[in-house]
Formats: structure tokens, sequence, C-alpha cells
């Protein structure tokens, strides 16, 4: 019986695969003496504001449902938020939802606009988490290699692109991007919105990263194109704020109404301890993001130069906080053996390239550690690559 229950699943799932980023970091996590950089999140702590609010919520008993699309006091607070840090504009009442983390606003955004047989734009390399969302709502996934191009979409790769494939229903924009961690100028995104708006898609921005943007103040395209934009942002990365799940999901409100039955349907609401906790960020603590920023660039600007001396393909980043390095055709293996054997031999835990659509040939290195353990990685490099000179 368990066999042919196990063939009567959903076969749309035979066609995606659960995350190789944590699956890989899973595989090398219990090597002893490992240095991890590989995971996307903040080691920093949630400012202690935010957790007293946090604590607060618990002992007000605030443990009850809220509105499904989140408290509105809240949603007015992320709308105050998106206009003062990015000029953009959402009635909180109508445009706004309160999600479950930046995830919870993709998966509601793709499967509220895409039905089977549309096409999904996805510039690579990205995180791959997009491309399973897609597939399970019966599209197709269309790629846009970006490396040649500095990991820059380009207008005349959007546009051929566009011409090809006439069923693409959305774009996705992600900004500081994961893995690469580029980011747009207001000129370049100018160049893709004078594309885009002359095709009926959608345009699915997350820009989660957006408060660690570095040398430029970062530009949303919502505000190039308010009415083809689903913008996603929140806590998780601004506030170091992962474990609490709050995301903002903001779109024209001729859309909203579908999107927002979507996430009632996944999710009810929000866990209310997180949305009082969440308020106090928005309210309170706009710039928390602004040291941890600071402390990321420093670490970069640490890196940088270490690896391209070891002959590791560096680009500088633009935010988030992740290198993309190049792997040195030396080593004449592929992404995921190389970083089995770094692992391995040097105790260095990094992400293979090829967990990112496009990515094969590089691995992807989170600089979300302490100084001192990037210290001590960059000294166990140096070891490995003399080693295999």
């Amino acid at each position: 019986m368990e066999k042919q229950l196990s063939r009567r699943m959903n076969t749309t799932l035979n066609q995606v695969v659960p995350s190789s980023i944590l699956a890989f970091n899973d595989k090398i996590v219990k090597i002893p003496d490992i240095i991890k950089l590989t995971l996307g999140e903040p080691d920093f702590n949630t400012p202690q504001h935010i957790k007293d609010a946090g604590i607060r919520s618990i002992e007000n008993n605030e443990s009850h449902y809220t509105p499904s699309s989140g408290r509105l006091d809240l949603r007015q607070a992320m709308s105050d938020y998106l206009a003062q840090k990015y000029d953009v504009h959402y009635d909180p009442e109508t445009e706004i939802v309160a999600t479950i983390g930046a995830t919870g606003g993709i998966f509601a955004g793709l499967t509220a606009v895409l039905n089977p047989g549309d096409e999904v734009l996805i510039p690579v390399p990205i995180f791959p988490l997009y491309i399973p969302i897609t597939i399970m709502n019966g599209a197709k996934p269309v790629y846009i290699d970006t490396s040649k191009t500095d990991f820059i979409l380009q207008p005349e790769d959007l546009a051929t692109a566009l011409d090809k494939h006439p069923k693409v229903k959305a774009i996705v924009l992600n900004y500081p991007t994961n893995p690469t961690g580029v980011t747009y100028s207001l000129s370049q995104l100018q160049k893709l919105a004078a594309v885009i708006r002359n095709y009926p898609i959608f345009v699915l921005s997350d820009e989660i990263y957006s408060e660690l943007s570095y040398e430029q103040k970062h530009v949303s395209i919502a505000k190039l194109l308010p009415e083809q934009t689903i913008l996603l942002n929140g806590v998780s990365k601004s506030h170091a704020m992962t474990g609490w799940r709050i995301g903002i999901l903001a779109a024209p409100k001729q859309i909203m109404p579908k999107i927002a039955m979507i996430h009632q349907l996944m999710s009810t609401n929000a866990a209310a301890v997180s949305q009082a906790a969440a308020l106090e960020a928005f309210k309170n603590g706009p710039d928390d993001a602004l040291p941890m920023r600071k402390e990321y660039q420093r670490r970069r600007d640490f890196l940088i130069p270490k690896l391209k001396k070891l002959g590791f393909g560096v680009q500088k980043p633009a935010g988030a906080f992740y290198l993309f390095c190049k792997i040195p055709e030396s080593f004449q293996l592929n992404s995921f053996d190389f970083c089995v054997k770094l692992a391995e031999e040097a105790k260095v835990a990094v992400i293979p390239g090829a967990s990112f659509p496009g990515g094969e040939g590089y691995f992807r290195l989170s600089y979300a550690a302490g100084f001192d353990q990037l210290k001590e990685a960059v000294a166990r490099l140096e070891k490995f690559v003399e080693a295999h000179r």
C-alpha cells in the first residue's frame, strides 16, 4: 500500500528537488572544526528594542489571530517605511500584506499570477527558490544568462528574451542579488523599465537585501513600474530577524485581492508576536541595518584582495553579504567536488555555484560570519591553494 500511495503523489513535484544549499550545508556541517561560510543569515542578533517588543507582546497575551493580511498598524508602518526609504507609496489597507518572510511573498505572488503554460523570465545566477515555485504552478522558468555581463541583466538581452517567449507572464528580479551581490543603479533600472513597460507582464522584485546596499542608495523598480511590480521586502536581513518570519508584499490594489487570498489560504496570518516585533522594527528601528552594513562592508573589503591573491576570480559585490568566486581552472573540478574537497581538507565550508542556476564554476562565500572566523578561513584557504599548486 505504501508503494502504491507513493505513486499517487502530486506528479509536478517530480520536477523539483529540495534545496541543494541546505542539503550541502547538512552534508558538511558535521565535519569537526569546520568554518561555515554557507547560509545566508546575518550573524548579528535582533536589536534589543525589537526583542523587547516581542516580549511585551507575549506578556500582553497577543496570541490570537490577526487580520489575514497583518495588523493594520503594522501595514501602516510598512507603508511608511517603504515611502521613507525608497519613495514608493502603497495604501496599507489595500496594497500591503505581511507575509511569512519574503519566501511567503514569493509563493503568494507567483501563485496568484501564473497559469499552467505561462513562462517566467529568471536572470541567472540567482537564488533558486523562484524556480520550483514556478514549476509547481505549472509554468516554465526561462533563464537569461548574465555571467558575461558582470551578472547585470542587460536591456537588450531582456528585450530579446521577451520577443522570443510570448508566453512570459512575469520576470523575477532580485537585487542586491543572492548569490553575486550585484545591484542596479537608477540608470540601469530605467533602461530595464523602458523595455518591461511595453509588455503586459508582472515584475516580481525581491528586494530583501535593500538595506545592505553599500556604495549607492537602493532604488526600487516599483518606483518606475508601480502598476506592474509585485514588491517584496522585509526584516530578515535588515534587522537580523530571519527566524521571526515577517516579509512585506506590496502590489497595486487591482491585483492584491488574489495575492492576499493565496496568502490567507497558505497561512491564515503571520504570527502575532512576530508582527508586534516587526512593528517596532519599522517604526523605531528603520536604520538598524546601518552598523551591520558597515561591518559587512569591512569584511568584504578584507576578503576580496585576499581571495584575488590566491587566484580566485571575485567581482566586488555592491550589496548583500556574499562573494561569488570563480574557481581557478587549475583545480579541474566542478563546483560541488571543489567545495567538498575544500571542506574536507581545509575545513572551510562554502556553497557550490551549481546550487544556483547558471552558477557552475563558482562558489558562494557568505561573509555573515565573525571577522576572526574570516581571517582563519583565509589562512586555511592559503594553505589549501598552496597544497594544490
